[in-house]
């Protein structure tokens, strides 16, 4: 089986994609709606980011999207402000948010997805939103959403010593870090490869999702949630099970980067190595 077509409408699947992010959402909201202030307070594997901040990170940005997408002079007064401490504006505003009272960041995420969700479903499809890096599609912050979603939800999870399931839901982000191959690169200041890879992952539910030429020489396989894991460098490549033929698909899987902005430190392997 190969992944789903891109050729399907738009709108189904933005649809598809904003109910993906509605059930993620939830599976995370279930994690944290429980918890007294000493458990929201402890530390995730992201440096410096406890539950909290990881949940606070979620609703500001589902804001500032919210944002982007209604308020052209507000996004631009934020632009400016982003502009004064480019690299650690975000992490601010996470931090900040995260020092509310449990009940009123739980209430201020709960608000601000659904808002986006409102604001994308009837966004024009033909509008780009505009974003720190390149310009968005809805469909596209939809991806991003859910990706990020994902990934918070996982160092929230590595927190609280919860076990996530693993889910074909994971498509959303292994598409998105597919077509980041060449900004990994870029990204790390190494030049783009002009050679096509052949991906065949494996899905949760056995699927075998495939993207590239079949005939390409350059290869990776392996478990998709592995795929979605290491583009999201929320686990080390040594504690995954993916494989890579050739020299441009190696040096892929150690640059991957689904995200923006910079590629940080990631994860360090299980046994403590380096």
């Amino acid at each position: 089986m190969t992944e789903p077509s891109t050729a399907a409408p738009t709108a189904d699947r933005l649809q598809v994609l904003l109910d993906d992010l509605a059930v993620e959402s939830a599976a995370l909201d279930g994690m944290v709606a429980g918890l007294d202030e000493t458990e929201w307070r402890r530390p995730t594997p992201a440096a410096g980011w406890d539950v909290a901040t990881s949940v606070a990170h979620l609703a500001w940005t589902d804001e500032v999207a919210v944002l982007a997408a209604t308020d052209k002079e507000g996004w631009g007064r934020l632009v400016v402000e982003a502009m004064a401490d480019p690299t650690g504006f975000v992490d601010a505003q996470a931090l900040a948010g995260g020092a509310a009272e449990p009940g009123e960041l739980l209430d201020r995420w709960r608000a601000s997805r659904a808002r986006l969700a409102e604001v994308l479903a009837t966004h024009p499809p033909q509008d780009k939103l505009p974003w720190f890096g390149p310009p968005m599609s809805p469909t596209s912050m939809a991806t991003a959403r859910y990706m990020e979603t994902w990934a918070h939800g996982l160092d929230v999870a590595d927190a609280l010593g919860a076990v996530v399931e693993p889910h074909d839901r994971v498509r959303h982000v292994v598409h998105i870090g597919v077509r980041t191959r060449g900004f990994s690169f870029a990204n790390n200041g190494q030049p783009v490869p002009s050679t096509d890879v052949r991906l065949e992952l494996v899905a949760p539910s056995g699927a075998v999702w495939e993207y590239g030429p079949a005939e390409a020489d350059q290869r990776v396989t392996g478990p998709a949630w592995d795929f979605a894991l290491l583009v999201t460098q929320r686990r080390h490549r040594a504690d995954l099970e993916l494989a890579a033929q050739g020299a441009d698909a190696d040096r892929w899987l150690d640059v991957a980067q689904a995200f923006a902005g910079p590629s940080g430190s990631g994860r360090t392997p299980s046994d403590g190595t380096s």
